[in-house]
């Protein structure tokens, strides 16, 4: 009954998700301005007539009242059926889809490779030992701040300058289906990602290495190899894996700036482009396709982060009860 409980508050956060996504951006798109008959009409400066203007609005429905408009709207969602683009002439599902797959490929491989980052960082860090380990405990730390902050279109601007313009290892345009021209965008959400999830990690490793199960496997005479990566790291990755699921989502969100830098097709652009045409069937799709995506894929961190946990079930509980407990002693 749990698991049940648990698939059906997910799915109603999948629905409230889907409901506060469409309502937020349909209303920031009528307020920002412009008006949408434009891109029905081939766009600015398309010197269309009066009589063109209001057909145009009659047959999409934008002469109603917005919230009729609305309503509509959520009507199409609720009955999965997202409309036609005002400015390509195509259903909105057909774009969406031919256009996912090339921002899922970018994500995923930039969280996989975010990971490798962050494990190799986190255990140099952790087994160092003495003041090259301080030395190089300050240098990792340093390194996961820069990371961190470093914003996407500054660091694929110079990926592109050092390995694209000057040695000519990688393209600068991810166009065509070249494994070559993947890196460069990739690396450049990697590198971010896996400033926050080393932070994490490596804490966890550290606070792993102090904790008694640790010390009681020393005293049964295993290595501190052994202890890495048979006990602590399965504890240390917990957080991480919790925080995967943020990190995927602030990906697909990273995409937009990356894929137009590079030129590469996907969601990002065709969110960006829809974007400054007030295409709002299109926005309104690709940010709900990426806010629905975001909960499938935290729903899946959750659900590896209950099968990785090695604490019994009900420890975490007791755990936050014990915590809570203090704090109000506190």
């Amino acid at each position: 009954m749990s698991i049940f409980r648990w698939a059906a508050g997910r799915l109603g956060a999948a629905a409230l998700v889907a409901w506060v996504v469409t309502t937020v951006v349909f209303f920031a798109l009528r307020a920002a301005g412009g008006d949408p008959t434009e891109a029905i009409l081939g766009g600015p400066g398309s010197q269309a007539g009066e009589d063109a203007v209001a057909q145009a609005r009659s047959d999409y429905g934008l002469d109603r009242p917005l919230i009729v408009q609305y309503l509509v709207q959520m009507r199409r969602i609720l009955t999965f059926q997202l409309g036609d683009s005002y400015a390509r002439k195509q259903p909105v599902a057909e774009l969406i889809g031919a256009q996912l797959g090339s921002t899922m490929l970018l994500a995923v491989c930039a969280l996989a490779l975010a990971w490798v980052i962050a494990l190799s960082v986190a255990t140099l860090a952790t087994r160092a030992q003495g003041v090259l380990g301080r030395v190089v405990s300050g240098l990792v730390q340093a390194g996961e701040v820069t990371a961190t902050v470093m914003p996407h279109f500054w660091l694929g601007a110079v990926l592109i300058l050092v390995f694209s313009s000057t040695l000519g290892w990688f393209p600068a345009t991810s166009v065509g289906a070249s494994p070559a021209g993947l890196v460069l965008p990739v690396v450049t959400l990697a590198i971010p990602t896996a400033g926050f999830l080393g932070q994490v990690m490596r804490d966890g490793l550290d606070e792993a290495a102090a904790s008694p199960f640790a010390t009681t496997a020393r005293a049964r005479g295993a290595s501190e190899s052994r202890i890495l990566w048979r006990h602590s790291l399965r504890h240390a990755a917990l957080p991480a894996i919790s925080l995967s699921g943020w990190s995927f989502g602030s990906l697909l969100s990273g995409a937009v700036v990356v894929e137009s830098l590079f030129g590469r097709p996907g969601l990002g652009r065709l969110l960006l482009d829809a974007t400054s045409t007030r295409d709002v069937p299109v926005v309104v799709g690709s940010v709900l396709v990426v806010a629905l995506t975001y909960t499938v894929v935290t729903t899946m961190a959750d659900g590896v982060e209950r099968l990785v946990d090695p604490r019994p079930r009900g420890a975490d509980r007791a755990t936050d009860r014990t915590l809570r407990a203090e704090a109000a002693i506190v």
